[in-house]
């Protein structure tokens, strides 16, 4: 981390002696300099105060090479460059702290096992003002790449059902498919009018995914130990209602582009008998799925800018690496709680942001 700090403040000294006026290419390399600082500085800090809070600093970051002064001056210098100096000035506050949200959502991947992909839409619509039905497209990318890069390091552990996840995974992708494919494009403009409130197409998906962020969150807040699943038993798939909940959860996972792992958890534990921590582990591969081969149906019907949710996405899955190295300093189970809070009063937000725009 200090290392690299240092080669984006060498990245910036040598882009204030490029005119950039004169060549676009020296542009792109200030631009990627300075984004680069911010981002590291940011997470640098983040990560040195969340150790500092919970008084468990190891050796490594209390050493002379993780030093506050410097994490401090390069976040001044970030600013410096973003603000003051007008000519490479290419990115707004608000787009910054965007992309830093997506940071922020693979940390809180890494630190408590899933739920943080549930802020994407959020990021996307208020931080980088992408519409609704773009968001959530995107967020179905990000979750599933994201969840994959999960379900592979679960996998390697040996915590994956391939079988049961195979069956899950089925009728829910078929479901996120057809949904994006077929039913987010059939939804008019115009939902309906409640007194002089115009419901439009964009508030009813925000208003629905605020209603499950509510349930998301209840589902963090109630943290029932998983102790008491952890019993192995013989696997039997009831495959009516396993159809039925990947309908369930496909649609929804269509229409807000979030993962579901709320509801995918308890259906493998209570459907197919897995002890809850497989169920945790084989519902990233579930997710990872479903949301990628469910992408593939906006791909054919709206403009995907690539190189912005490479970006976003890139950002997001270095997260997670930072929240699983968090590990070693903070129980993630503890955090669980108090991001599901945090979740409740973002799904407040949103409602009162729809009702009131």
């Amino acid at each position: 981390m200090s290392s690299l700090l240092d080669e984006a403040v060498l990245a910036f000294k040598i882009s204030l002696f490029i005119d950039l006026k004169e060549a676009k290419a020296t542009e792109s390399f200030a631009f990627i300099a300075s984004f680069i600082l911010v981002i590291t500085s940011c997470s640098s800090a983040i990560i040195y105060f969340l150790a500092k809070i919970i008084n468990n600093l190891s050796k490594s970051i209390e050493s002379p090479t993780f030093n506050v002064t410097k994490v401090t001056a390069s976040a001044l210098v970030a600013f410096y460059i973003c603000i003051l100096k007008k000519e490479i000035y290419l990115m707004e506050i608000i787009e910054i702290l965007g992309f830093f949200g997506a940071l922020i959502i693979g940390i809180v991947l890494g630190l408590i096992g899933g739920g943080g992909s549930i802020l994407t839409v959020p990021v996307l619509v208020y931080l980088l003002m992408e519409d609704p039905v773009t968001a959530t497209a995107y967020s179905l990318f990000v979750v599933g790449t994201a969840s994959l890069v999960g379900a592979v390091r679960n996998m390697q552990k040996g915590l994956v059902d391939i079988k049961t996840a195979t069956v899950f995974a089925i009728p829910a992708f078929i479901a996120v498919y057809a949904t994006r494919k077929y039913a987010v494009p059939a939804i008019p403009d115009s939902l309906f009018t409640v007194a002089d409130f115009e419901v439009t197409k964009d508030v009813g998906i925000m208003l629905f995914f605020a209603l499950i962020m509510l349930l998301a969150s209840y589902s963090m807040i109630k943290n029932k130990k998983e102790e008491l699943n952890d019993i192995e038993v013989e696997v039997k798939y009831n495959y009516p209602l396993i159809i039925v909940e990947g309908i369930v959860v496909g649609f929804l996972t269509g229409i807000v582009g979030a993962g579901g792992g709320f509801l995918i958890i308890p259906a493998l534990v209570l459907l197919a008998k897995l002890p809850m921590k497989k169920a945790v582990a084989t519902s990233l591969l579930i997710i990872a799925v479903k949301s990628l081969i469910g992408f593939l149906g906006d791909v054919q019907n709206i403009d995907i800018e690539w190189s912005f949710l490479g970006i976003f996405t890139g950002l997001s899955v270095v997260g997670i690496f930072l929240g699983i190295w968090l590990n070693k300093f903070i129980d993630g189970k503890k955090l669980k709680k108090g991001f599901g809070w945090f979740v409740l009063l973002m799904g407040i937000y949103i409602v009162y942001k729809e009702f009131t725009a």
